[in-house]
């Protein structure tokens, strides 16, 4: 590995894309159908689809059709694409269960090509089926060798999304990809309208709470995050000053009312409720500051737009790692992280080497275990002090694009152009050989 000069992200080539509506579909040609999938975990997965395909949309001479598998966390959020059919995949069935219904899907709606996000297995069973899939890994610092038997090394391309470190033992696993093409950050466009950040710090008014999909494969109750998690953050809104909240996420509509009534005694004027993709980023545009679960897709969101953005305490594995890239690369401690009685990060990190499923248990048993003691007010307290602390901190100013600009933001478009190249059976070239992309410094080791 050693020796092999890393690709710039302006290196990757790219057809001439027309204006936006400019490419008109040829007249009585048929449409071209495209199977889309994400990973049911939280909404990053369908919010790249999203971004996809809107850029697909606009670059495509061709009619095209969607077919959806699974994705039912996050079918809201792809409502803007009119999406042909949804089909629900079999949950937790043996993989051949699994590729056999994939399969008849294929047969039964002509599937030319597949987008997949993070869901491995689907792209390996539409591969089988014979259709030419492109994967697009927006965690590729994640994995380890206990990850390998739910990765598509063999998929037609395998678009890994560039990021800040990536540490030593991904090599192996990205290594083990045939068709391997580095892309930017993969995110929604943001508005059209002009939103000018604010020249110098100033205090946060309105501010824009972000808790993301929630759910998980094997998280059994996903309500006990924000119960921690909300209260804490309005009241240290409250505390700071702050005028407005609002409070998105996959919130059930009781559990919304219900934390929004607890500050009912607050100066903090607070809604709740999820929003559509293009209302989220409209909303992120108009706020003063983000306070979010860190989500990777939402970070790289805020930071395209440069709204200050303070990480609450991970929900997951991923959002560990998302965290501390974020802090690293707007230079501000803009963090905030769940006490050691909760769970030690270290700990889950280190437990990573038998495969996510080892970090996570740590991660979910601790919020759960939290959330249901007798003493779970003392942590509400913990994390309330931490976000304020955060919060002052942020208000006085850090380098607030500073990740989005460090990973490029046309991942869309690059692996929308990959796609219609699958389409089209002319692909592109991808490196001969396996080479980590020049925003990394080979074998960093993310640990604090």
């Amino acid at each position: 590995m050693h020796g092999v000069r890393p690709p710039d992200p302006r290196d990757v080539r790219e057809k001439p894309v027309p204006a936006p509506g400019a490419p008109a579909a040829t007249a009585g040609s048929a449409p071209v159908t495209v199977a889309v999938a994400g990973a049911e975990f939280g909404w990053g997965s369908s919010g790249k689809l999203s971004a996809v395909l809107a850029a697909l949309r606009e670059r495509s001479a061709r009619p095209l059709r969607f077919v959806g598998l699974a994705s039912g966390l996050g079918r809201p959020l792809l409502a803007q694409h009119a999406v042909d059919r949804w089909y629900d995949l079999p949950d937790g069935a043996p993989e051949g269960e699994r590729t056999d219904a994939v399969a008849k899907v294929v047969e039964a709606e002509g599937i030319d090509a597949a987008v997949v996000v993070l869901d491995g297995p689907a792209a390996m069973a539409l591969e089988a089926a014979g259709v030419p899939t492109v994967f697009v890994d927006s965690l590729p610092f994640l994995w380890t060798e206990g990850d390998l038997a739910e990765l598509p090394l063999e998929v037609s391309l395998y678009c890994a999304q560039q990021c800040v470190e990536l540490p030593r033992e991904c090599i192996g696993v990205l290594g083990s990809v045939t068709e391997l093409r580095w892309v930017e950050a993969v995110i929604g466009a943001p508005p059209e309208a002009p939103f000018p950040r604010r020249s110098r710090p100033e205090p946060f008014r309105r501010a824009l709470v972000n808790l993301g999909g929630l759910r998980a494969p094997d998280l059994a109750d996903w309500t006990r995050y924000p119960e921690i998690v909300v209260p804490a953050v309005l009241e240290a809104l409250d505390t700071y000053g702050a005028h407005e909240a609002h409070v998105a996420g996959n919130l059930p509509a009781d559990l919304a009312e219900r934390l929004r009534a607890a500050s009912g005694d607050a100066d903090l004027s607070v809604t709740a409720g999820s929003l559509s993709h293009a209302e989220f980023l409209h909303r992120l545009a108009t706020c003063d500051v983000l306070l979010t679960s860190p989500g990777l897709t939402t970070l790289l969101e805020a930071g395209s737009l440069s709204v200050p953005t303070v990480c609450l305490p991970p929900q997951n594995l991923s959002q560990i790692f998302n965290g501390r890239f974020h802090s690293r690369a707007v230079h501000a401690d803009v963090r905030v992280v769940w006490p050691p009685e909760v769970f030690a990060e270290d700990e889950a990190l280190a437990r990573r080497s038998q495969g996510e499923d080892a970090a996570l248990r740590i991660i979910y048993g601790g919020i759960t275990s939290a959330a249901d003691a007798g003493d779970a007010p003392r942590f509400v307290t913990a994390v309330r002090d931490g976000v304020l602390e955060t919060l002052r901190r942020a208000s006085s100013g850090a380098d607030w694009g500073g990740l989005a600009a460090q990973v490029g933001t046309r991942g869309a478009a690059q692996v929308a152009e990959a796609l219609l190249d699958v389409l089209d059976r002319e692909p592109r070239p991808g490196p001969a050989a396996f080479s980590v992309p020049r925003t990394v410094q080979e074998g960093i080791d993310v640990h604090d």
